[in-house]
């Protein structure tokens, strides 16, 4: 453990650190939702996240594109989630993170929110964390969990690059992501709750 003036320094140098940002156009044909639409997207990746994280955001906003879903501030604040969708009233229709959060923050996101949507890869850390957090997280009415597979979530940060043209085509729950001549072909595992 390091010592409190050294844990002190690291955490100025880790704040001090800017955000990479990354431009991403997207052309999204979700034939699910019957929605064709492009996006012009900013996202801006932490210091201490990587381009899988970074990208699994991303994946999450094709699934769930909407005019008014927004990134929220991420891992610099544990009061907003990765993505967000309000309504006019300010309310929190749709609450996304990624990863595998603590299961209390997803019991507070469950009650601030209608929907909860997590997004978990990491292969077999992703299956402990699940297995570790089920009996709590099945009580949770409003959640959805995915999981993803290692293999896709890596191929697909593969694709990150600072100005990223991308084609997202989704049909039947699976997802085709085209990059740079590269594909990617993803379905998420749903592992708890309803997929809509």
């Amino acid at each position: 453990m390091l010592p409190a003036a050294m844990t002190w320094f690291w955490q100025k140098i880790l704040m001090a650190l800017k955000a990479t940002i990354f431009k991403v156009d997207l052309a999204l044909a979700d034939m699910d939702r019957n929605l064709y639409e492009n996006y012009a997207l900013t996202l801006a990746r932490h210091p201490s996240e990587n381009d899988q994280r970074m990208m699994v955001r991303l994946l999450a906003f094709m699934r769930y594109a909407d005019p008014s879903l927004t990134f929220g501030k991420g891992l610099s604040t544990d009061e907003e989630p990765d993505l967000w969708l309000k309504d006019l009233t300010g309310i929190i229709d749709l609450w996304i993170v990624v990863g595998q959060p603590d299961e209390r923050w997803l019991r507070k996101a469950s009650g601030r929110a209608r929907r909860v949507v997590l997004f978990s890869y990491g292969g077999r850390v992703a299956e402990m964390w699940w297995e570790q957090n089920r009996a709590t997280l099945e009580k949770l009415p409003n959640l959805t969990v995915f999981r993803l597979p290692p293999e896709s979530t890596q191929a697909l940060a593969a694709l990150a690059n600072r100005a990223m043209h991308l084609q997202c085509m989704i049909q039947d729950g699976e997802m085709l992501i085209t990059g740079e001549g590269e594909s990617v072909r993803i379905e998420p595992a749903l592992i708890f709750g309803s997929s809509g």
